[in-house]
Parts: structure tokens; C-alpha cells; sequence
């Protein structure tokens, strides 16, 4: 059973930075890939961000390349989105993902097994 449980958001300031987390409270995620999506006001769930299960390769959506920071720690079970220089657009709810094997073309919610909860961001201008 894999339960994962994000952490981190809240409001932050446009330009600033903020880290979010995702812990898994049952089966550990070292042999998985991981990744994050979003949901803003509105919208559908958004691709943002993919890391195979040893860090090699990673995968980002367009509206965050060059941004944002996907990243993970197998000993500590973490998996890690550094949100640098966000912006009003940036405004979402942030779920972490997971599935048992990496591929750059997993881009869709229905590509994942695994989600959070969901944790609030929400950027200030």
C-alpha cells in the first residue's frame, strides 16, 4: 500500500521560492518514478514534473522549465519539487504521483496509480 502525503505549500511571494514534499506512509517509493501535477482554478490537472526511481532522468512540463526542480531522497523515502521564481499562474493545488516504471511520455493523470491529497500554493504578486 502506498499512501503519500504532500507538504510544504502555502503562500508565497511572487519571484520567491518554496519546496514542497511528498512522503509515502506505507510502502516505500525508492523503486518507483515519481512526479508532481497541479490543478488551478478552473483547469484540468497539469503535468509539472517526473524523476525516475535513481534520480537519472527527469521530465518537465513546459510551464515550468528552467523553474521549477523535481528531486528525490530514496533513504528518506522524499520526493521534492523546488518552486523557484514562481508567479501568479503558479497557483494551484500540487499533487504527488507515482507509478511502478519511468517514461518520458507519462505526461497524463491516468499514467499514475499513486496520488496525494494535494497541498495549497498560492503565489502573491
Amino acid at each position: 500500500q502506498v499512501r503519500l502525503v504532500e507538504s510544504g505549500g502555502g503562500l508565497v511571494q511572487a519571484g520567491g521560492s518554496l519546496r514542497l514534499s511528498c512522503t509515502s506512509s506505507g510502502r516505500t517509493i525508492g523503486g518507483m518514478a515519481m512526479g508532481w501535477f497541479r490543478r488551478a482554478p478552473g483547469k484540468g490537472r497539469e503535468f509539472i514534473a517526473l524523476i525516475s526511481s535513481n534520480s537519472l532522468v527527469t521530465n518537465y512540463g513546459d510551464a515550468v522549465k528552467g523553474r521549477f526542480t523535481i528531486s528525490r531522497d530514496n533513504a528518506k523515502n522524499t520526493v521534492y519539487l523546488q518552486m523557484n521564481s514562481p508567479n501568479a499562474e503558479d497557483t494551484a493545488v500540487y499533487y504527488c504521483v507515482g507509478t511502478p516504471s519511468y517514461s518520458r511520455t507519462k505526461t497524463q493523470p491516468g499514467d499514475y496509480i499513486y496520488w496525494g491529497q494535494g497541498t495549497q500554493v498560492t503565489v502573491s504578486s
